[in-house]
């Protein structure tokens, strides 16, 4: 289990190749976007907008995914007061790669909750072509080593 003492300013997490599927798009965004160029290949929205293109949130729910699976399921991680700067910064379309990486950029102590500590990072996500498509930062609240203990001997972790 990852704590507050294993992050460091400049420590890096590789985010893993992940295939975007054409259906996978549409099922997101006709649940959580239904804008025609999320949902309708034949729409001329999204003609005019070069194709059919995943949603600036499913881009993120990826990046989310590839997140936990590079570290944070194995991080001591108490809660997140959110994700800061997030931007779109091209298309995600069926068929493309994406892979990403998530650098730490602040990792201290708190100073109201002895049992946890405040972790920051900046992330990226581009596609096979090298082409940046999202980038973010975020805050998460981690425990510490004593936090961790406390938590886990009381049974509230």
């Amino acid at each position: 289990m990852k704590l507050l003492e294993d992050f460091f300013v400049g420590q890096q997490f590789v985010l893993a190749l992940y295939t975007v599927d054409e259906q996978a798009i549409i099922d997101f965004a006709t649940a959580f976007d239904p804008q025609p160029f999320h949902t309708l290949s034949d729409h001329p929205r999204t003609h005019a907008l070069g194709g059919l293109m995943a949603s600036g949130w499913h881009t993120t729910a990826i990046f989310m995914r590839l997140a936990v699976d590079a570290y944070m399921s194995d991080a001591a991680i108490f809660t997140s007061p959110g994700v800061d700067n997030v931007r779109w910064l091209a298309p995600v379309r069926a068929g493309d790669t994406v892979e990403g990486c998530v650098t730490i950029t602040s990792a201290r102590a708190s100073a109201s909750k002895p049992d946890r500590g405040i972790v920051q990072a900046d992330a990226r996500l581009w596609n096979q072509d090298a082409v940046a498509v999202l980038s973010l930062s975020t805050t998460a609240f981690i425990a510490t080593r004593e936090g961790f203990k406390e938590a886990f001997w009381s049974g509230s972790y």
